[in-house]
């Protein structure tokens, strides 16, 4: 009897999940097109959306919250066998692109040469900016931060900005470029769906879900492309992060706040900055 206890006492959680769910897929997948642009409104983003406003009006206590965290793996691990299942049938056609795929991480450094300087240079940000701006803050970026700073730190509030963010918006926005670029006819499909991995499974899905729209008759190799992208971002961006992104970002916010000719904002982590380098290098 106390072990049947001890299995249903998060019945609560389990409960308000099932809810969540039914009304999330009742409202289904929305597709948006304007002209040569489209984009996908997932189920997903409007659980994020319910999810707050719940928490908002205090429907869903803070130890409901805690209790529902360790959940979210056993979530993912449904998705990942759903992308591995495509990945099989596909596996030529992956161990070919190998080279392309690990390379193309290279291009999720694009985000500190764009954010950082638009953080320090128009916004005058501080140490946040480096959290905010080093990756494109997913779940690995919170891990690293948290490790290398702290979530509570000044970069711990910049990576869970742009992660609360990214939930919300993100999907809207990889969307509607992926769209823009398929219809440019610049790139081969394939190569589309590579740059579809970020390390986000919700970002990935709407990334290569208009691919999938624009050319049904390769939907799998293009699924397959990119979920195996995606989770290569998420196993080498953890090492990108560590030895070339963080490093760049600190560079860089550095050499903006010297070009201004200005002394950067006052941070309650500088100590733990000078600390978090000298791991980096260490390592």
């Amino acid at each position: 009897m106390e072990g049947l206890k001890e299995y249903l006492k998060d019945w609560k959680v389990h409960v308000l999940c099932g809810i969540m769910v039914f009304v999330c897929e009742f409202i289904g997948m929305h597709a948006f097109k304007f002209g040569p642009v489209s984009f996908t409104l997932f189920p997903m983003l409007y659980a994020v959306v319910l999810g707050i406003i719940l928490a908002l009006v205090k429907a869903i206590p803070h130890e409901m919250m805690v209790t529902a965290s360790p959940y979210i793996t056993i979530s993912v691990l449904m998705l990942g066998a759903r992308g591995a299942a495509t990945i099989g049938p596909n596996l030529g056609l992956i161990v070919k692109s190998g080279a392309a795929l690990v390379l193309q991480e290279l291009g999720n450094l694009g985000t500190i040469f764009l954010s950082i300087p638009i953080g320090v240079l128009l916004l005058n940000m501080g140490r946040s900016v480096v959290g905010a701006g080093f990756s494109i803050s997913r779940e690995g970026s919170l891990i690293v931060i948290g490790d290398m700073y702290g979530l509570d730190s000044d970069e711990g509030l910049g990576v869970m900005g742009g992660y609360i963010t990214g939930t919300l918006f993100g999907t809207i926005i990889c969307g509607l470029m992926s769209s823009m670029l398929a219809n440019t006819g610049w790139f081969h499909p394939f190569a589309l769906a590579m740059a579809c991995g970020t390390g986000s499974a919700s970002m990935m899905s709407a990334n290569v879900a208009p691919l999938m729209e624009k050319w049904p008759e390769m939907s799998e190799q293009l699924y397959a492309l990119a979920y195996s992208s995606n989770t290569l971002s998420g196993l080498d961006g953890m090492y990108m992060n560590l030895f070339l992104a963080i490093p760049i970002s600190n560079a860089l916010y550095k050499g903006l706040w010297k070009l201004k000719g200005k002394e950067p904002p006052k941070s309650s982590t500088h100590e733990v900055e000078e600390k978090a380098d000298d791991v980096v290098v260490d390592m």
